[in-house]
């Protein structure tokens, strides 16, 4: 693939943390757990494909939303190999992390409006309150706040 890209298609790492918005470091660390493949120059240093800069972007905004890692890679396995992916592309990895998002805040709303009735209700009955666990029967149901937490 390196024989066929000119000079100007290869952006050093330094140009990539820039651009970005990333230490380098961190972009470092991104191709430790192979989210970008930099290509090797003749004195081995790192370059990289202009187009990576979105794949890079994407990580980062990805991470702000709450998104894995693992969840990040899943979507990126789905991208071309050997070629910069097109707008249809990304597209397709949008759709699936706008469900995952969805499914994410449908969540915290449910959360949030059992946490207000919870809080706010004022009731201070231990038999009443969904807060309330005697003798610990929840265990079993798992960790965590279980009736707050519970689909």
């Amino acid at each position: 693939m390196a024989a066929r890209l000119s000079k100007s298609d290869l952006i050093p790492i330094g140009e990539m943390a820039r651009r970005t918005g990333l230490s380098v470091s961190a972009i470092r660390f991104y191709e430790d757990k192979r989210l970008v493949e930099p290509i090797r120059s003749s004195g081995n240093q790192r370059r990289f494909l202009r187009s990576d800069i979105r794949r890079v972007s994407f990580i980062r905004i990805a991470q702000q939303l709450g998104l894995t890692l693992g969840e990040i890679e899943a979507e990126f396995a789905k991208l071309p190999h050997g070629r910069t992916p097109t707008a249809r592309d990304w597209s397709s990895i949008s759709t699936a992390i706008r469900r995952v998002l969805d499914d994410r805040i449908a969540e915290l709303e449910r959360t949030r409006d059992r946490l207000d009735g919870c809080i706010g209700c004022g009731c201070l009955s231990l038999k009443k309150c969904a807060l309330y666990n005697a003798d610990d029967h929840l265990a079993a149901k798992g960790p965590g706040p279980r009736q707050l937490l519970a689909d």
